[in-house]
């Protein structure tokens, strides 16, 4: 009996189509070959254009990230222009916290099952229409309330996606820097925020500052839309050619990884204080003599430490192949930093410290990431990280209403700090029961 092409043709896709079926079954998702022969690549290639990606969705991150501050550094003179009380301006700032909690999920999945340029896109559409409706409609309160809604909404398609866009475009030695990278342009947008709009109001008003950066919004999403690619030619490790995990599987896998439980346990504590004293850094220091405008520069002082970190440590990470001692050394060397903001009475210690704990704690973030997503292999990364940051946030409002109501009588809220403290040197023994991840200890 003659074995024909048109055989081989049918036999071929029967059993392309009973491995789709099993996968279905037992949750794995089908990664498509990129050869004729269907056969691995023996030498994964890392694109040139890889950079060009990460330059679109960082441009994405700081743009959202600037809309979120936007009224921070002029709170006083916002509160008077649209006639509302500073706790009003205040809560266009809380508006992300709160809708990132409920939107994260849905974000990771959407990302993880449709794919990065659509799931991405979804937050740079919303981007680019909320960012200008609210420059248009600067002077109406509720409006600009709205679009501030809008606006949080695309925040997690933008952070649930560092991981993923890492895994698909960066060889794993590269995807600590890469997610660095995106949580340094995050930091950017809230230092560019804190440093240019006070210049723009004072030169345009808040609605020319609002108009600004809708212009800028919506250039982002456009340039997202116009560059950006879902994935290179041909996968950037070997790994990303075997069969992954679905959402559901995923999640399922999640949870029964011992090492990802007690990083969720790092990142409920470490995310959480950084959110809280972010909030009341004033109210902290206040009580000790410090001004407003002497917190504002400690603030500025722990993000441009952050910025710093993040551009340091997790390419060191990469470069030594560790994740784990990383992370410990990040945990550890916050201690000194949250006792100088407890209790320095001296402000150039009140700076150190500050400049400390933000290099540290900022830096440890996305390391932390690309470690649970390794971790939590072949389960989608965009879950891991969303998983993680969704602890950090709930915890971040449990502590911030913690610092509030259980402030002394003066007003003092060093008990609280005494016990970040605590649950910080608590992080660095979860730390040293972490073990690294197989997929890096193989090198694929």
């Amino acid at each position: 009996m003659s074995w024909d092409p048109e055989t081989s043709r049918t036999c071929s896709a029967l059993n392309e189509y009973v491995s789709d079926r099993s996968n279905e079954r037992t949750g794995l998702s089908k990664q498509p070959r990129q050869d004729a022969d269907n056969e691995p690549s023996a030498n994964p290639v890392a694109y040139r254009y890889r950079w060009v990606i990460l330059a679109v969705f960082a441009l994405l991150n700081i743009v959202v990230e600037m809309h979120w501050v936007a009224l921070a550094p002029v709170t006083s003179e916002a509160a008077a222009f649209y006639r509302v009380t500073p706790m009003s301006i205040g809560f266009l700032s809380m508006l992300f916290m709160l809708v990132y909690i409920i939107i994260s999920m849905p974000a990771s999945y959407i990302i993880d099952t449709y794919g990065l340029r659509p799931g991405i896109g979804v937050g740079a559409g919303l981007i680019g229409v909320f960012g200008l409706l609210k420059g248009l409609y600067a002077s109406n309160y509720a409006m600009v309330v709205l679009c501030q809604i809008g606006l949080a909404v695309a925040q997690p398609f933008i952070l649930n996606a560092y991981t993923g866009l890492a895994a698909k475009w960066f060889p794993i030695n590269e995807r600590a820097t890469a997610t660095g990278l995106a949580a340094l342009s995050q930091y950017l947008g809230i230092v560019v925020a804190m440093a240019v709009t006070p210049l723009v109001v004072n030169a345009c008003g808040i609605p020319g500052m609002f108009l600004a950066y809708g212009i800028a919004a919506m250039a982002a999403a456009v340039l997202f839309f116009l560059l950006f690619r879902e994935q290179p030619p041909t996968p950037s490790s070997l790994a990303d050619e075997k069969e992954r995990l679905l959402v559901g599987a995923g999640l399922r896998h999640i949870f029964h990884q011992r090492d990802m439980l007690l990083l969720f346990g790092l990142f409920f504590i470490g995310i959480g204080i950084f959110n809280a004293l972010t909030t009341w850094i004033e109210q902290v220091l206040a009580p000790r003599g410090f001004s407003e405008e002497q917190a504002g520069i400690a603030g500025a002082a722990m993000i441009l430490g952050g910025i710093i970190g993040a551009s340091i440590l997790p390419p060191l990470s990469d470069r030594m192949r560790r994740r784990v001692p990383f992370l410990l050394l990040c945990t550890v060397m916050s201690v000194p930093g949250l006792a100088g903001l407890a209790f320095a009475h001296s402000y150039p210690v009140l700076l150190c410290a500050s400049f400390l704990l933000g290099f540290f704690t900022m830096s440890a973030g996305p390391i932390g990431f690309q470690y649970g997503a390794e971790l939590c292999y072949p389960a989608p990364e965009s879950t891991s990280q969303g998983l993680l940051l969704l602890a950090g946030q709930v915890s971040g409002a449990a502590f911030i209403y913690g610092m509030h109501a259980f402030r002394s009588e003066g007003g003092s809220m060093t008990p609280f700090m005494v016990l970040f403290i605590v649950l910080t040197v608590v992080n660095a023994f979860l730390c040293t029961r972490l073990t690294e991840s197989k997929l890096l200890r193989n090198r694929e």
